[in-house]
C-alpha cells in the first residue's frame, strides 16, 4: 500500500500538534466532513491498520467461513482443519467472484467459489478448477487464494487489509497486560445492540474517551460512578484510556448499582471497585466492569454517519445465577449510549457550521488530545502510530 499523507491542510493540524497540552486545539473541522479526508481514512486507518471485524463465535470449528469487509476491500476468514484462523481475500483466482458474499457465514470442507466452481482449500491451496485439465501449461499451485493478515486477540478477530501495518503485538502493546486478568476469550455474548449514529466515527470515539460532559447529559451514570474519579494509563500501544470508581453503595454499573451476573474470577479488590475504558485504534472500544465487559465496534458508513455494533460479554459462572438477566447491564449503557448518541450527532450538525472554530482541551480531556493528536499525525506521515504520552494524572486533579 503507498501511503501518502491525508487531504487536509497540514497547516490546520499545528495546533493539534503543539508540545504543551494546554495550547494545544480541536481537529479542525474537514477532519469530520471532509469526504475526501474521509475515503483517506478508510484506506489508510482502517485498512492500513489493525480492525477489529468482530468476536470468534461462528470461527471455532474446521470449515468455518465468514466474510467480512474493510473499505473497498473483502476478506474470507476462515479456521483451518489445524485450528488456525486464516484470512484470503475475497476474490476467486479465476474472475475475481467473491467466495462468499459479505456477511456471510457458512462451515465448509472447502473453499468453493460459487460462479465457476473453483475448489480451494482451506489452506487457500487451488484443488479444482472444472475443465483446465486440459489447458496447456496450467498449474494449480500458481493459483492459491491471495493471503490477508489476521489475529485473534482475547476472542475479538483483527484483520491487516493492507498487509503492511507493524505487527499485531506492537499494535496492542502494554494493553494486553490490563485487559487479560477480564479473560474475555472465555466469555459469551449476553446482549447485543446495533445502532447507526450520525456522527463520524472519531466524534464517538472522543465522546468516549472523556466525562467532562458526564454532569451534563449522564444522571444515571452519575449515580453509580464520580465523573471526575479514576486516572488515565501510559501506553505502550495504539490505544488510550483509564479508569473511574464506583459509588461505594455499587457492585457494577447498573440503573441501580447492584449486579444480576458474578464477578469476574481473577480480579483484585480494586478492580473490581472499577470500570477501565480502554479505546483500541481506530474502531474497538472496551468497557472493563466486575461483573461483565462491555465493547462498541465501528464500522464508518460516511463522513457524518457510523454503524455501531454493543455486545456484553459476561463470564460463563453467570449463567449459573438462577435470577442472571444480562438487561440489567445492556438497559443501563442503552440508556446511556443513546445519550451519547444525540450529543455525538449534535456536535456533527456543528461542525458543519460556518461558525465552527478548534477549541481548547478540558484538564480531564487530556485522552482527548492524545487519540486527536494520533489522528493528526497519522494524517500527516500516512500510517497511524502511537498516540503521545500525557502523564497520568487523576482525573479529579
Amino acid at each position: 500500500m503507498q501511503r501518502r499523507p491525508a487531504p487536509i491542510d497540514p497547516a490546520s493540524l499545528e495546533p493539534v500538534l503543539r508540545p504543551s497540552f494546554a495550547a494545544s486545539r480541536t481537529l479542525p473541522a474537514e477532519a469530520y466532513t471532509s469526504p475526501e479526508v474521509f475515503a483517506w481514512e478508510v484506506e489508510h486507518l482502517f485498512a492500513g491498520g489493525w480492525v477489529c471485524v468482530g468476536r470468534t463465535e461462528g470461527l471455532g470449528e474446521p470449515g468455518d467461513q465468514r466474510a467480512v469487509r474493510i473499505g473497498q476491500e473483502g476478506i474470507l476468514l476462515v479456521r483451518g482443519e489445524d485450528g488456525v484462523l486464516r484470512g484470503f481475500h475475497n476474490a476467486c483466482r479465476h474472475r475475481g467472484h467473491e467466495l462468499l458474499e459479505p456477511g456471510g457465514h457458512r462451515r465448509e470442507r472447502v473453499i468453493k467459489c460459487p460462479y465457476h466452481a473453483w475448489v480451494f482449500g482451506l489452506d487457500g491451496a487451488l484443488r479444482a478448477a472444472p475443465r483446465f485439465g486440459d489447458v496447456p501449461g496450467f498449474d494449480k499451485a500458481e493459483y492459491p487464494l491471495i493471503p490477508a493478515r489476521v489475529a485473534e486477540w482475547h476472542g475479538w478477530v483483527f484483520v491487516n487489509a493492507s498487509g503492511d501495518a507493524i505487527p499485531f503485538e506492537e499494535w496492542v502493546g502494554n494493553l494486553e497486560e490490563l485487559v487479560a486478568p477480564w479473560e474475555p476469550e472465555r466469555m459469551f455474548v449476553g446482549a447485543e445492540h446495533g445502532y447507526v449514529v450520525r456522527a463520524n466515527w472519531k466524534t464517538i470515539t472522543e465522546n468516549y474517551h472523556e466525562c467532562y460532559h458526564c454532569p451534563s447529559i449522564h444522571p444515571e451514570l452519575c449515580k453509580v460512578t464520580p465523573p471526575d474519579s479514576g486516572e488515565n494509563y501510559p501506553h505502550d500501544g495504539l490505544w488510550v484510556g483509564g479508569s473511574m470508581e464506583l459509588m461505594d453503595f455499587a457492585e457494577t454499573m447498573s440503573l441501580t448499582g447492584a449486579s444480576r451476573g458474578v464477578r469476574i474470577r481473577g480480579l483484585n479488590d480494586k478492580q473490581a471497585r472499577e470500570v477501565y475504558y480502554y479505546g483500541l485504534f481506530p474502531n474497538l472500544l472496551i468497557s472493563l466492569h466486575p461483573d461483565y465487559v462491555m465493547t462498541h465496534r465501528f464500522e464508518p458508513l460516511g463522513p457524518g454517519e457510523t454503524k455501531v455494533e454493543c455486545l456484553w460479554l459476561f463470564p460463563p459462572e453467570a449463567r449459573e445465577r438462577p435470577d442472571f438477566d444480562p438487561s440489567y447491564a445492556a438497559e443501563f449503557w442503552d440508556i446511556t449510549n443513546r445519550e451519547d448518541w444525540a450529543a455525538c450527532e449534535s456536535v456533527n450538525r456543528g461542525l458543519t457550521s460556518s461558525g465552527y472554530r478548534p477549541g481548547p482541551f478540558a484538564r480531564n480531556e487530556d485522552e482527548v488530545y492524545a487519540f486527536m493528536a494520533m489522528v493528526a499525525r497519522a494524517y500527516l506521515d500516512g500510517v497511524a502510530s502511537k498516540p503521545p504520552q500525557v502523564e497520568p494524572v487523576a482525573r479529579s486533579a
